[in-house]
Formats: structure tokens, C-alpha cells, sequence
């Protein structure tokens, strides 16, 4: 019944449960508040109680906490002590190791030296032994020698004997060398003979083909000269025979001729007579033909003008006057004048042409063209213009990016310069044009200590450093998860190394990118949180070590 129940209404149950309309119950058994007080009562007092004894445990505790810590750092001091003594005794252990290697290689060096020492003892008294010999045999030999006279004699002898055997030799390598020209030369001559002799007998085998075909011509041109020997009495004859006929025909022909002329006169004659006869009666049929033939020419002419009028004037004869513009008493201009001008317009149509019948179809054909031509000219027009907006528009918003790209690296760069060299100004320029689109970039720096110029004329390390204000500058305006440093304090000394560690160690405070750096000066490697190099424990086997600096700096603080 509790959900019929409206607002300010209750139920209560006989044992005493209580039901209200918001959704309070509370059942019979609860505890009433004062009961509840009285037990949270002396739920406090049991409280107090424990703490009071929590309290005196704490203190017991805190005392052997206290006393342990003591111990602890004795312990660790102690601890640290043996570490150190442990790193003193390994390195006297590494020490003593190298001792003993050097000894160990100068031990091995010494036997080496010691043994080719003996070596060289024992060649040495070998060689004593054989120049002792030799000395021996040179001393009886020189006992068995002739007298110095003899001597010299027997040289002189032989050395004018070696001068002969000398000359011979080289006559004989002369003469041998001439030898072996010839032969060489007619080694080439034999070859060139040969190469000729092929020649030849080519040549031989030609001109036995030409040889033959020659005698071909030759029988073909024999019997060609036998089959005309007989054509000169033959055409002699024909020349004959037709010049007899030529003769007669000509004679023929001049009998005729008179025989014609003869003919022609008689005939003269006659139609002369008949002409005469004639002219005075066709003189009246002549005039009265004439006489109708006018008549009738000029009625047919008159109806082929009309005609003509209406078939290409379109008009009447009655509205010819107006067209042609002449009143009808006016004097009209000569007839050849008109006819002049008539054929000059004939000419004139015919040089035009014949008439296009598709004339019309062509004109709209070309309409349409126009049309097409003109709709597409205004699409470019649009598209020229929609092109030259979109342009000016992404030129626009390329100068508002460019100039706030500019402004944010100009305001980092003059800030990280001022890191860098410990004071001093830097400032970026656009230079050559108002568009900083089409513009130059000019830096302008200013060391402590010295006047604006550009960074052309600073030293290298100054350079070096603005160089890489710069290049902080554009990578804090997008900053990147990662970066890699690959020898960037190469060319600076250690203080500006220093420096240079504490701008990157503010630009990981203010941004969350990591730096790797790729160095080999101390400075750079003492102040960075990890390092890793590549070691070689055993000779031909390098590793890949990596040191957490700050892990180590906890253990040595520890120790």
C-alpha cells in the first residue's frame, strides 16, 4: 500500500513498523536514537581506550623504528665501506691483472728475443766456422799463386782475350740479328706472295667467267650481224618500190587538183547566178521574217523579262520603276552601260559560286558552335575567376599562417638566443618584399658584449649556437614526441656545453618530448638521465650497455 500512499501520509503496523510516503522504513526492532547515542557512547569510550594503547604501542614501535634506522645506516655505512673496499679490491685486482698480462708479454717478448738471440749465436759461430774454412782455402790457394808479374801477365792476356771473345760476340749477334731480320722479312714476303697468289687466281677465276660470257656476247652479236647483213638490199628495194608509189600519188594528186579547181570555178559561177536570182526574192520574205521575227523576239523577250522580273526581282513591272529607282519619263542610261554593268554583276555572282543549299543548316550548325563556344568561354571565365579566388584566398591564409608561424618563432628565438649566450638580442627580418610570401629572411644577433650584425661574421661557435636557437625556435612552435641530437656540441667548448644542457633540460620542463643525443663529450653524457655505448669485454664481441644515471647516483648516495 505504500506506493497509493499520498504526500504527508504514513503507515504504521500494530508491532510498530512505519512506512512513509518519500520511501522511509523503519522496522519495529530498530534502535531507538537515544539507544543509538548511548551505544556510539560507548563505542567512543572503547575507542579511546585502544588508542590510548595504539598510542603506547606506536611509541614502543617508533622507538625500535628509531633504533633500527640507526642500525640501518650504520649498516649501510658499512655497507658502503665494503662496496668501496670491494671497488678498491677489484681494481687492485684489475690492476694486478694487467700487471701480470705486461709481465706475462714481456716474459714472452724476452724468451722470443732470448731464443732468436740464440738463434743468431748459432748462425753466428756456423759463419765462423765457414769463413774460418774459406780463410784457410784463400791462404793456400794464395800460397799456390803465382808471382804478382805472372800474374798480371795472365790477366792482361785474358782480358785481351775476353775483348776479342766480347767483338766476336757482337758480330755474332749482329750478323745474328740480320738473320733474323731476312728471315722475318721473307717470312713476310712468302705471306705476301701467298695473299697475291690468292689474288691472282681470283682475278683468273673472274675474268674466266667474264672470259665466257664474252664469248656468249660475241656468238649472240655474230649472228645479229649475219641476220643484218642482208637488211641493206632489202631496205634498198623497199626505198624503191616507194618512191615509185610516191611518184605516182603525187601525179594523181595534181590531176586532181586541176580537175577540182576546174569544178570549183563552174560551181563559182553558178552560185553566183543562183545568189542573184535568189537575193531579190528572199529580199521581201527576208524583211517580212525580220518584220515578225522583231515581233515575236520582242514579245518573247518582253515575256522573258517579265518572267525574269518576277522569277528574280520578285516584283511586277509596274513595281520595277520603284525598285530600280527611276521614274517612268526619266532618260535611261545606255543600253551598253547596262549590259557593262550586268556582266560585271554575272561575273561577279559566278566568281561567287554556285549556291550552298546547306547554307542554312550550317548557319545554325555554327550558331549552335557559338553558342557552345559561348557557354564554355563564360564556364572558363567562371573557372578563371573561381581560380584566381581560391588563390588569392590560400594566399591569404598562407601570409596569416606564415606571419604567425614567423611571430611564434621569432618570439622563441629571441628568448632561447637569450638562453644561450647568457644575454644578448637576436631578431629575424623579412626582407626584399611586402609579401611574405615572395620575402627573404635576415638574422640579426647580438652577443653580450658586442653590435648587431648578421651571423655571417660571428665565429663558429657563435654561429653554431644561433644556428641552434633557430632550429629550437621552429621545433618549439610544433613540438614532437622524439628528437634526435646527432653531434650537435661538436664544434662548441665546454661552456657553451653547459649551456646548451640547460636548454635542453628547459625545453623537456616545458615540453613532454624526449631528447637523444648522439655525443662524445663528458659534459653532454654527465648530464643526461640514460646512457647507452657499445663496449668490447672480449676481443671481436662488442655489447650494448646502457647506465640509468639517476638510479646511479641513488646507489652512490645510498653508499
Amino acid at each position: 500500500m505504500r506506493t497509493l500512499l499520498k504526500p504527508g501520509q504514513r503507515l504504521v503496523s500494530k508491532e510498530g513498523d512505519l512506512w512513509r510516503w518519500d520511501g522511509f522504513t523503519q522496522a519495529a526492532e530498530a534502535p531507538t536514537p537515544a539507544a543509538r547515542r548511548l551505544a556510539e557512547k560507548n563505542r567512543l569510550g572503547d575507542l579511546a581506550i585502544e588508542a590510548e594503547a595504539a598510542r603506547d604501542a606506536a611509541s614502543v614501535l617508533k622507538a625500535a623504528a628509531e633504533h633500527a634506522q640507526s642500525a640501518l645506516s650504520t649498516a649501510a655505512a658499512a655497507e658502503g665501506e665494503a662496496r668501496q673496499a670491494h671497488k678498491d679490491a677489484l681494481r687492485e685486482v684489475e690492476v694486478a691483472r694487467e700487471n701480470k698480462a705486461a709481465a706475462e708479454k714481456y716474459q714472452t717478448e724476452t724468451a722470443a728475443r732470448l731464443s732468436a738471440l740464440e738463434e743468431a749465436v748459432i748462425r753466428l759461430n756456423g759463419t765462423c766456422g765457414e769463413a774460418g774454412q774459406k780463410c784457410a782455402q784463400a791462404e793456400t790457394g794464395l800460397a799456390q799463386l803465382d808471382s804478382p808479374v805472372e800474374l798480371a801477365a795472365r790477366l792482361d792476356s785474358a782480358r785481351a782475350a775476353a775483348a776479342q771473345d766480347r767483338v766476336a760476340v757482337a758480330e755474332a749477334n749482329a750478323e745474328l740479328q740480320t738473320h733474323l731480320r731476312d728471315a722475318e722479312t721473307r717470312a713476310k714476303r712468302l705471306h705476301g706472295i701467298a695473299e697475291e697468289r690468292q689474288s691472282w687466281v681470283a682475278r683468273s677465276d673472274r675474268a674466266r667467267g667474264q672470259i665466257a660470257a664474252l664469248e656468249e656476247r660475241r656468238e649472240e652479236a655474230t649472228l645479229e650481224l649475219q641476220r643484218l647483213a642482208e637488211s641493206p638490199d632489202m631496205f634498198v628495194s623497199t626505198r624503191q618500190t616507194l618512191m615509185r608509189q610516191i611518184e605516182a600519188a603525187e601525179e594523181a594528186r595534181k590531176q586532181s587538183a586541176d580537175k577540182r579547181a576546174a569544178a570549183e570555178t563552174r560551181l563559182a559561177e553558178a552560185d553566183r547566178g543562183a545568189r542573184g536570182a535568189l537575193e531579190a526574192m528572199s529580199a521581201a520574205r527576208e524583211e517580212k521574217a525580220r518584220s515578225e521575227t522583231r515581233v515575236e523576239a520582242a514579245r518573247a523577250r518582253c515575256g522573258e523579262v517579265a518572267h525574269m522580273i518576277a522569277t528574280e526581282l520578285g516584283c511586277t513591272e509596274a513595281e520595277l520603276f520603284e525598285l530600280s529607282r527611276v521614274a517612268p519619263r526619266d532618260e535611261l542610261p545606255p543600253v551598253e552601260v547596262v549590259e557593262k554593268r550586268l556582266d560585271g554583276l554575272k561575273s561577279d555572282r559566278e566568281r561567287l559560286g554556285g549556291v550552298n543549299l546547306r547554307a542554312e543548316e550550317e548557319l545554325n550548325e555554327i550558331l549552335a558552335s557559338k553558342t557552345n563556344l559561348s557557354t564554355e568561354h563564360a564556364d572558363l571565365t567562371e573557372a578563371i575567376r573561381r581560380l584566381r579566388q581560391a588563390i588569392h584566398s590560400l594566399n591569404k591564409e598562407g601570409r596569416e599562417r606564415l606571419l604567425s608561424a614567423f611571430d611564434a618563432v621569432h618570439a622563441h628565438f629571441k628568448e632561447l638566443f637569450t638562453t644561450l649566450f647568457g644575454g644578448g638580442s637576436a631578431e629575424l627580418q623579412l626582407l626584399e618584399s611586402e609579401d611574405p610570401l615572395e620575402a627573404g629572411l635576415e638574422i640579426l644577433v647580438r652577443p653580450p658584449g658586442k653590435r648587431p650584425q648578421v651571423m655571417t661574421l660571428l665565429s663558429g661557435g657563435e654561429q653554431a649556437l644561433a644556428a641552434m636557437s633557430l632550429i629550437f625556435a621552429i621545433f618549439l612552435t610544433n613540438p614532437a614526441p622524439v628528437c634526435v641530437l646527432d653531434e650537435v656540441d661538436a664544434p662548441l667548448d665546454d661552456a657553451n656545453v653547459e649551456r646548451f644542457c640547460d636548454l635542453l633540460e628547459k625545453m623537456c620542463s616545458k615540453t613532454e618530448t624526449r631528447f637523444i643525443t648522439v655525443t662524445h663529450n663528458p659534459i653532454t653524457m654527465a648530464r643526461m638521465n640514460r646512457l647507452f655505448g657499445v663496449t668490447m669485454a672480449e676481443r671481436g664481441v662488442s655489447q650494448l650497455v646502457g647506465v640509468d644515471l639517476e638510479e646511479a647516483e641513488r646507489f652512490r648516495d645510498a653508499g
